[in-house]
This record gives structure tokens, C-alpha cells and sequence, in this order.
């Protein structure tokens, strides 16, 4: 059930994802959801785009047919909810990347004002509310380029490519690398992006698992594992009590069965809840 406070413009609900969605959230940076707006408020969203481009794109925010069915979608929500805990802060603004296609392929990009670190304290989320095949050029994404600044514009990336049918949503850590695919269709894409607020102190509260192992738990490889591990404790709110060695130790993850035993440097056993 969705908790909407109308004057505070927050919401909450029960979490829905559970540690290892947490931690490869943290891995990847983005989670993708696919068709699960309807279709009916796919096709009033695109008409609404085509009627009011004087007014922006964040008027459509204050319309209770969008909110309730896009903004507060019980399965975005509760994702939402799980990474951001309680009392989620709404948009208060939305952007519309609409294109008329075909068009170019677009450059890799962070987003401007982008910070990399371990901090998780809003959302980025984007909505097509129309189908987004190969065709209609839909947004590329860069797993992993969320940890540590890229040069704009290199080319030499391969990406996943969000390819989707109406009503779908990803969910991206803001400094994730994307770009716009070269459309070869004609027609006008729709393509809404807007961030959900952190109004809470972090912690784990999301789907605990009983057999989840902090110690053994897949933070990922060389250069990267560091980042990762940091961001999860920050996520748990146990951000003081991250330590690396650096190194093959902890939090380095290597394919099962390489190791005789657990890996040195992991803190003095698990988090306390």
C-alpha cells in the first residue's frame, strides 16, 4: 500500500528489493522495469506531451492521473522506497528528452553536477511511455560507470541498450554514463526523466535475506570492488565501519572455488543491526 503525504509531497510503502538487488544495484547502477504502466496512461501521457509543450514537462507532475500510475507505480515505489527509505521526496521537476526521429546517435554522458562516491541520496528515473525498440533510438546505459568519472564522448563503450515496450521504467544511480542510440524510424520519441529524493538517514531496510554473507557477498573485481562494498555500507548506514586492505583482500571477489578459504581484511565480523 502506497503512504502519500500530499502536503509534504513524500510517500512511502514497504520495501520490495532485497539484499542482493540492493548490492547489484550498487554494481551496476541502474535497474530496469519493464511494462508496467498501463496502456491507458501510456497513450494520456503521450497526448498530454503533445498538447501542452508550452507549459514543460513538469506540469504533468501535478496531475493526479500521473502520479498515482507513474510516480507512485507500486513496483517503481517500492524499489524506490527500498533504496531511498522512508518518506521518499517527490519530483519537483520533470524533463521530457523528446526527439524527432530519425536522429544521430548522442555522445556518452554524466549527467551535469554528477558526484561519485558512496552516497545514494536520490534517483534518477526515466519512463517511456511508448514502445522503445532498436528503431526509436532508445537510451544506452553504461553498467558500472556510476564509481568513477569518464571522459565525455568516448566512443569505445558498449552498453546495455534499454530497448523496451510502453510503460517501462529504469531506475539509475545519477552518475551512470548514457546516451541517446541513433534512431532509424520516424515519429516523435518520448523519453521522461525525473529524480526521487533520500529525506531519511540511510539504513537497511529493505528485504533482509537470512543467508546473505557480508563477507563473501559479490562486491565485484579489481578497481571497482572498493567502490561498491563503500556505497552498500553506506546504503546500510554502516559507512564508518567500511575498510579495505586493498589488494586480493576483502572486499575483491574472486570466481567460487579459486580461494581455500574466506578472503583477509574483512572487518570485525559482520554489521550489527
Amino acid at each position: 500500500m502506497i503512504r502519500h503525504d500530499k502536503k509534504n509531497r513524500t510517500f512511502d510503502c514497504e520495501p520490495t528489493l532485497t539484499d542482493t538487488q540492493i548490492l547489484k544495484f550498487c554494481r551496476e547502477g541502474f535497474l530496469m522495469m519493464e511494462g508496467l504502466v498501463p496502456d491507458e496512461i501510456n497513450r494520456r501521457t503521450f497526448a498530454y506531451l503533445d498538447e501542452h509543450p508550452s507549459k514543460g514537462p513538469s506540469s504533468i507532475i501535478l496531475e493526479d492521473w500521473f502520479r498515482d500510475n507513474v510516480l507512485l507505480e507500486p513496483q517503481v515505489a517500492g524499489a524506490v522506497r527500498s533504496i531511498l527509505g522512508t518518506a521518499v521526496g517527490l519530483p519537483v521537476l520533470m524533463s521530457n528528452h523528446r526527439v524527432q526521429c530519425p536522429a544521430p546517435l548522442g555522445d556518452w554522458h554524466h549527467d551535469a553536477d554528477s558526484l561519485f562516491g558512496p552516497e545514494v541520496n536520490y534517483l534518477q528515473v526515466f519512463y517511456y511511455p511508448q514502445d522503445a525498440p532498436v528503431e526509436m533510438g532508445p537510451t544506452e546505459v553504461l553498467p558500472g560507470s556510476h564509481l568513477q568519472e569518464s571522459p565525455r564522448g568516448v566512443e569505445h563503450h558498449r552498453g546495455v541498450l534499454t530497448t523496451a515496450p510502453a510503460g517501462s521504467v529504469f531506475i539509475t544511480i545519477y552518475s551512470l554514463l548514457h546516451r541517446r542510440t541513433k534512431s532509424t524510424a520516424s515519429g516523435m520519441r518520448n523519453l521522461l526523466k525525473w529524480s526521487y529524493w533520500r529525506t531519511v538517514p540511510p539504513k537497511r531496510d529493505w528485504i533482509h535475506e537470512l543467508d546473505f554473507d557480508f563477507h563473501t557477498a559479490d562486491y565485484g573485481g579489481h578497481g571497482v570492488c572498493k567502490y561498491i562494498a563503500h556505497m552498500f555500507y553506506w546504503l546500510c548506514g554502516k559507512a564508518d565501519e567500511f575498510r579495505t586492505w586493498g589488494g586480493q583482500s576483502w572486499p575483491c571477489s574472486f570466481p567460487p572455488g579459486s580461494q581455500i578459504d574466506k578472503s583477509y581484511g574483512f572487518p570485525s565480523g559482520p554489521p550489527k543491526w
